[in-house]
Order: structure tokens, then sequence, then C-alpha cells
């Protein structure tokens, strides 16, 4: 065999899924969206010929997709090159500045700050169900995070001993989570759920009790935002991610860092390895209780990072059950990335997209009085969401020994 014959038969392959059926309807998907996106600030392309162009390729994608068998994919490339054209033309219809209020890059930046909580849940429930463990607790663990973290913050004066004090309560909550699972052998959602009505007890109660109906006072640290000089100069992009939360650099960051230890790392595959099949796991050697009660306690840390943030580091408060759900929507992006971070995080960045054009539609004039009212808007990231999971995304495969306890033998 010849030195070029392994890159060959490398590209040939990468070929051969770029002509897959699926991987066509996804690109018709993209290519429909990207021509809409021409019609939005900061492109704004005042003619309908552009988006449409782009739209007739994506509906012949899609058409290519179907008449492959797949419908799926290849139906939804069909059907969004009819409603990208339908939003170029509306898009046409309304003035630049009503656009640029809306779609400008405070959405963008209003995207990963919402996605930056949901990251740091789904990235926590990533690593538990890889090791094996169902982790419904992310929402108390996350509440926690919050509730401590600014309360160290608010008694010291220094943010980063609330980060460590947030991390260490999620990691507590999630260390008993771990206990009754793995050890005790107990039904996972029955132990998350408790989780989550113990940090919701604990922080409503010690919240009403330090602080009273006074609530917590302003702080006079939170965590900064970090300036980069390079893309701060940069035009549209600078708005956007030139200064940007330390939190939100975090997020981004982890989702690769995650990413290149489960899939290129040694350790990454021992936790696969034990969340799939940990008996062969623990007949090679590898501690299948150690692995999970780690992954357990770490996921925990990582979802009060997210719970710092809310109260911390985006905002400056804390409130009776803050989280609102948002461990649970890390929880439906983690399934809906199909326990894979870099699908996981794009789920997010869905959400947060979807919950802030949401907030500015509010009340704008691109939208009827009736369409634009703020109860019907609020529902629009779950709306969007669950679309997109049902209809592009479908069914998820879980770890195989993902909420199974493992009975040493």
């Amino acid at each position: 065999m010849s030195v070029a014959e392994p890159f060959t038969q490398d590209w040939s392959t990468r070929m051969r899924r770029l002509g897959h059926p699926h991987s066509v309807g996804i690109l018709g998907i993209v290519l429909s969206v990207f021509g809409f996106w021409l019609s939005l600030p900061p492109w704004t392309v005042r003619t309908v010929g552009v988006p449409l162009a782009f739209a007739i390729l994506g509906a012949i994608a899609g058409i290519w997709a179907l008449s492959r068998g797949e419908r799926r994919v290849g139906g939804w490339a069909l059907g969004l090159a009819i409603v990208c054209v339908a939003g170029a033309i509306w898009a046409d219809s309304k003035s630049v500045d009503a656009l640029q209020a809306v779609f400008g890059t405070s959405l963008l930046a209003a995207t990963l700050r919402a996605a930056t909580p949901l990251t740091f849940a789904a990235i926590g429930g990533i690593f538990s169900e890889r090791s094996g463990v169902v982790n419904i607790g992310l929402e108390g663990m996350m509440l926690s995070g919050a509730f401590f973290g600014i309360a160290v913050v608010g008694w010291t004066g220094q943010w980063e001993l609330g980060i460590f004090a947030a991390m260490a309560a999620g990691g507590l909550l999630a260390l008993i989570h771990a206990f009754f699972s793995i050890h005790l052998r107990a039904d996972q959602i029955v132990s998350g759920t408790a989780v989550n009505f113990l940090a919701l007890g604990i922080t409503g109660y010690l919240f009403r009790s330090i602080y009273g109906t006074q609530g917590t006072p302003e702080l006079e640290e939170r965590i900064p935002d970090v300036s980069v000089p390079g893309l701060r100069d940069i035009p549209y992009v600078g708005d956007v991610i030139g200064e940007m939360n330390l939190m939100i650099w975090m997020a981004i960051l982890l989702v690769i860092v995650t990413g290149i230890f489960l899939f290129k790392t040694t350790l990454g595959l021992r936790l696969r390895a034990v969340g799939e099949h940990p008996k062969a796991a623990d007949t090679v050697g590898i501690s299948v209780f150690g692995v999970r009660y780690g992954a357990v306690v770490f996921s925990g840390m990582l979802a009060a990072l997210g719970g710092a943030y809310l109260s911390f580091g985006f905002g400056g408060s804390f409130n009776e059950n803050m989280t609102i759900g948002k461990g649970f929507i890390g929880l439906a992006a983690m399934i809906a990335g199909n326990w894979r971070p870099f699908p996981a995080f794009t789920v997010c960045l869905l959400f947060g997209f979807s919950d802030g054009l949401g907030r500015r539609l509010q009340g704008s004039d691109l939208l009827p009085n009736v369409v634009s009212s703020p109860n019907l808007l609020s529902t629009l990231p779950y709306i969007i969401t669950l679309i997109a999971l049902v209809g592009i995304i479908g069914r998820s495969r879980p770890p195989a020994a993902d909420g199974r306890p493992y009975v040493k033998e």
C-alpha cells in the first residue's frame, strides 16, 4: 500500500458522505435559510431575486433527497425553501430601520447570553449520561449554584469565590444523587426529582430567612466582561463577540474541550465505555463506580456554573426558582444533540435565538398587534425548538447503559 492510499480512501469516504441524501437535504436547508438571512441585517438585500435563487437551490436539493428516500430532511428542505421565499418577500416590504431594530447585532448577542446557562446544563448532562447515569437533577443543581454563588459574592465581594461556592453547591447535590443512583441503585428519575425539590426548598427557605422581602443586595462585584481587541474592531462581528461575559467564553470553550475529551482522549473513551458496556469496562480494569461518581459530580458543578451566570453574571440578583426550567431545557438540548457537545450547543443556540427573537418582536412594527402580544410570543422559543427537534432531528439513541444501575459481580 502506497503512502497516498490511506489519504485517498479517507477522502473518498468523505465525498461519499457529502453525497449522501441526508447530507444533501441538510445542504438544502442551509441554502434556503442563508438566502432568507441575506434579506435581513447586516446584508438587507432589497430584492427577492437573490433569496429566491438560494431557495431554488435548496428546493432542488430537497427534491433530490426525497427521490433517494430521505423523506424527513428532504421534505423539510423543500418546505423551508417555500417559507424562506415568503419570509424574504415579507422582509422586503419592511423598512431597513424596523428590521435592524429586531434582527440587528443585539439579537445575536442575546442569543449567546440565553444559550450560555443552557450550554452548561447540556454539557453537564452529557458527562453524566455518557457514564450511564440519568441526571434530571440538573435544574436543582443550577438553582443551588445560583443562590450559594451570589450569597458568597455578597458576603466576600469576590466573584471568583462565588464561582467556587456555586460549583461546590452543585457538586454536593450531584454527590447525593450519585450516591442514591450508583450505590443504593435507586430509581435515577426519582432521585433526580428529589434533588430538584430539595434545592428548591433549601434555596427558597434560606433566601427568605437571610434576605426577607428586601431581596439580595446590589452587588459590587460581578463576573466581568472580556474584551478582545482584535475582534472588537471588526465591523458587525465586534458588536456581537468583541466584548462578552467571561462565562459565555467559558461555555464556548467548554463545548470544544468536551468534544476533544470525549472522542479524542483515553479518559473520554473510558467514560463512554462505562456508559455503553459497564461490565466490559470493569473486566478491563476500569472502575465503573469511580467513573460514574466523577462524571455525575462534575455534571452538577457544570450546571451550577450555569446558575452562577444567571445570578451574578448576566444578572445581579437572585429570585426564588429563578432557573424556571432551564436545566430541563438543557437536558432536552442534550437529547436532541444525541449526547454530543456540538449538536447540543447548536440546539441551545436555537433556543436562545428564538427567545431573543420573541422578546424583540413584542411591540415591534414588523407584526400585527394581535400576533405580537407578549403572551403569544413568549411561547415562540419552545415552539420553534420543538418543531426543529421533532421535524429535523428525529429519534436519538442514548448510551446503551444509560439509566441502568451496575451491579459488580
